[in-house]
């Protein structure tokens, strides 16, 4: 079923001009799987083997909660493995879906000797009925950002998992010294298009009730010297034109410096949307 009325609001038309620049065209990124796979590639070259992010585990100790050592569980769009090594570790049967060949190359390296680990190389989106069977959980964390056809990916979601389906995905606030030069300033600032809150949108028009978990969660940004520092810091501001002093008065509340490297503490969260499959 999908609800109608006179104030039905077209979400995936929303989740899709969120996807455009902040000129309303579509990045290149987007659209383009020979410039995706490219910066995939470069990606796990820069990495350490089996390198993940700090704030993953926390993310990943809620995750569980809905997993058992028995279940079957698909991923999609593993990245450079966050949560394919610790699902890896845990679960009797592991299946990594995503449209990079790099990354599933990089996986198997990381995870040679594990037989209950396979995987499939497509667009999770453009799976056909029967290309792949259903698992116990269907999980995917940060992983649809260039799905268009997002009502797709969360109808393959649905059919595929028979007990559990779980999205993740990071959220807001924005780094605080943005907020700062918006309001005090009026810079035009980059702010997040696209957000969770969609996602529970998106399957109340399937007629799905999901149930929402938000994690608080820290990260630390590090650069080894100040210029490397307000050089990255200012990438999210969309002026051309703007005094350097005032996102050094923006930065200096948030910054410490230590045995001469400085370090910037960002307060941000994590949302689980998840459902029993209908």
């Amino acid at each position: 079923m999908t609800r109608k009325g006179p104030l039905a609001i077209d979400y995936e038309a929303l989740w899709q001009e969120g996807m455009k620049d902040w000129q309303g065209q579509m990045p290149e990124r987007m659209v383009n799987d020979h410039l995706e796979e490219q910066f995939w590639s470069q990606s796990v070259a820069r990495k350490k083997r089996g390198q993940t992010d700090p704030y993953a585990a926390r993310i990943f100790e809620e995750i569980k909660r809905s997993i058992q050592p028995e279940h079957s569980v698909l991923e999609i769009g593993p990245g450079w493995g966050n949560y394919t090594f610790p699902l890896a570790e845990y679960v009797h049967e592991l299946t990594c879906v995503d449209s990079s060949q790099s990354i599933l190359a990089y996986l198997q390296s990381c995870l040679p000797h594990e037989k209950h680990v396979s995987y499939v190389h497509a667009k999770w989106e453009e799976l056909g009925e029967n290309d792949i069977p259903a698992h116990d959980i269907v999980v995917g964390v940060n992983c649809f950002y260039r799905m268009y056809e997002i009502k797709s990916a969360l109808k393959h979601m649905n059919r595929l998992a028979k007990k559990r389906a779980i999205i993740g995905m990071t959220t807001g606030p924005i780094q605080p010294h943005y907020e700062l030069l918006h309001a005090k300033y009026g810079y035009d600032i980059k702010f997040p298009r696209r957000d969770y809150i969609e996602f529970l949108n998106l399957l109340y028009e399937m007629d799905i009730y999901a149930e929402c978990n938000i994690i608080p969660l820290k990260r630390v940004y590090e650069y080894e010297t100040y210029e490397q520092l307000i050089t990255t810091q200012s990438k999210k501001i969309l002026n051309t034109d703007f005094n350097r002093a005032h996102i050094e008065e923006s930065l200096a509340p948030f910054i410490e410096q230590k045995d001469g490297r400085y370090y910037y503490r960002h307060d941000f969260h994590a949302a689980l949307v998840s459902w029993q499959p209908k």
